[in-house]
């Protein structure tokens, strides 16, 4: 897959300091960053409390904005963006894991490990639980269009591309409707961008 446009103006806007570009480029990534983060300690049977994911996702972000945003400006276009900063983000964790490697390793044998990852597990089930119905309330909420643009990107991972495609607007209307949606969310008094 090749460098959609709408990643290229927010890769130019980032590299050249633009208002808000590195905000915009959160928003798009988080989520991305945020899974990586997820498997990548999940497939070496690590498991992590919020605040350690937390750190591992700054460390990610402070990673792409080290030395003038480096690693952005080695980027050659030869993939999608996201393509890029998996691998990019999966070697930051990884790096970060082996330096850390010992800490969590401990925490993970400690007695008892097991039963509290299962408390919280079940915890953060009912939040999810919770946190989807009143998602699902709100997206009751919007326009049918908004809706299906916040399911696609937030909770199914889709590009814009994809969602352009399945909802039958111009790719380039796809970010400009899902910042509407989202303010109206936060209106609402809902974080529109989920963590898990």
């Amino acid at each position: 897959m090749v460098l959609t446009e709408i990643d290229r103006g927010l890769l130019e806007r980032c590299l050249n300091g633009k208002p808000r570009a590195w905000e915009d480029f959160v928003d798009r990534f988080l989520g991305l960053v945020v899974h990586v983060v997820n498997h990548t300690t999940q497939i070496r049977g690590l498991w992590i409390g919020p605040e350690t994911r937390d750190d591992l996702v700054s460390e990610v972000f402070l990673g792409i904005l080290q030395n003038d945003f480096a690693v952005l400006r080695r980027f050659r276009g030869q993939s999608s963006l996201a393509t890029y900063l998996t691998v990019v983000a999966r070697r930051i964790v990884v790096r970060s894991l082996m330096r850390e490697r010992p800490a969590l390793a401990e925490a993970n044998d400690v007695p008892g490990a097991l039963a509290d990852y299962r408390r919280n597990k079940a915890r953060a089930a009912a939040a999810r639980v919770e946190d989807r119905d009143q998602v699902e309330r709100l997206l009751h909420d919007l326009e049918a269009d908004e809706a299906a643009a916040v399911r696609m990107y937030h909770l199914q991972g889709k590009s814009y591309r994809e969602i352009s495609g399945e909802i039958g607007v111009p790719e380039n209307s796809v970010g400009p409707l899902l910042s509407r949606a989202r303010k109206k969310m936060r209106q609402a008094g809902m974080n529109p961008d989920p963590v898990d």
